[in-house]
């Protein structure tokens, strides 16, 4: 199968490619603004299978949108009739193309020919009125305000809001190359247009107030809850702006004559996570908790883990070595303390349930 995407520098395009590529298709023609009518025909008339990215969004005449919306569609499918082909294409629209605007005329008439070309020669034709989509290698400062939030937010530079309460409609770069791609299933004969699951609707400010969030987690290192969904998908876009020189970013150390402590990273409602060191013969800890609890993953040395039942006097110990990959999790009521008994520095995983809180630290000396 050769698939030809057109708009293939474009932001959905570049994504696209590489989803095609992961998915095993290895023959792909690009048509980009650089390839002329001749050669856009050309290529058009060796595929198997089309996606019609190229548009124009941001032109410097009202006339752009008719040229390279409308009439480059054209194009595209006059010369497939004339060559009595069947291609299957599928067009990213806009949902501007339910309003009466230079763009969305243009981005209409363009879905119009693609019904006629379905109507003429039964191919499959699916057509997709996108919203906004964001994600990774959107430019800013063109016609996306998620990307141009998250290059200036991590560049320090203003966001300028009208109206914190303007709805944004969003789809995910991943969603829609992921769906893309789905259509290729010969099973999948559907024809129509189609909408990009899921879609989010958050507002200007809400957005913005996410990824100032995201950029102060490096200072108070508290992160959202960015394991799923809309904030996943803005958590990713946001990094997907970092510069090299911005990758990493220094955390506090916390230094005695024990060893060190880190704390790495803490959540509103599941704890944190930090490590420390002790040197050789070095005990720390010696102390109990009433709800607290702790997870203890050794990753470098010899660790000897005591503990006490604070009212029954109950005794237990235990020896962990770092090549073993075994966690020790702490219980509320038992005082416990870790001891380096290798020769070399122990080095020690921690999670703790809770964010530490110096006002209320629920942690009682209690020599073991």
């Amino acid at each position: 199968m050769n698939i030809v995407v057109t708009g293939a520098n474009g932001f959905i395009g570049k994504n696209l490619l590489v989803f095609l590529h992961e998915a095993g298709f290895d023959s792909i023609t690009t048509i980009t603004r650089e390839n002329s009518n001749d050669e856009i025909l050309s290529k058009v008339a060796t595929a198997d299978f089309i996606y019609h990215l190229a548009g124009i969004n941001r032109p410097k005449s009202d006339d752009e949108f008719k040229v390279g919306n409308t009439d480059l569609t054209a194009l595209i499918v006059n010369h497939l009739i004339s060559l009595d082909k069947k291609t299957p294409i599928v067009l990213s629209s806009s949902i501007q193309a339910e309003f009466d605007n230079p763009y969305g005329i243009s981005k209409a008439a363009a879905e119009d020919l693609l019904n006629l070309y379905e109507d003429k020669t039964g191919a499959n034709v699916y057509i997709y009125r996108l919203p906004n989509v964001f994600g990774k290698w959107c430019r800013p400062n063109y016609n996306s305000a998620v990307a141009t939030f998250c290059h200036n937010t991590l560049n320090n530079l203003p966001i300028f809001i009208h109206n914190a309460e303007a709805e944004l409609n969003l789809v995910y770069i991943d969603d829609v190359c992921k769906q893309f791609i789905r259509l290729l299933d010969s099973s999948i004969v559907d024809n129509g247009r189609f909408d990009i699951t899921p879609t989010y609707k958050v507002t200007v400010g809400e957005v913005a107030t996410l990824l100032g969030k995201f950029k102060e987690s490096r200072n108070s290192l508290i992160t959202e809850k960015v394991g799923s969904e809309f904030i996943r998908a803005l958590y990713s876009t946001y990094l997907s702006y970092l510069e090299p020189s911005q990758f990493a970013y220094p955390v506090t150390q916390h230094s005695d004559e024990r060893g060190t402590f880190v704390e790495m990273l803490k959540t509103k409602d599941s704890g944190q996570f930090s490590f420390f060191t002790a040197h050789i013969g070095v005990t720390r800890g010696g102390h109990y908790h009433h709800s607290k609890t702790e997870k203890f993953l050794v990753i470098k040395g010899k660790a000897l883990f005591k503990f006490k039942h604070i009212v029954t006097d109950e005794f237990y110990e235990l020896v962990v070595d770092g090549e073993e990959s075994s966690i020790v999790e702490t219980a509320p009521g038992w005082s416990h303390d870790v001891t380096n008994i290798g020769n070399e520095e122990l080095v020690v995983m921690l999670w703790a349930n809770e964010i530490f809180d110096r006002n209320n630290p629920d942690t009682i000396n209690y020599k073991i």
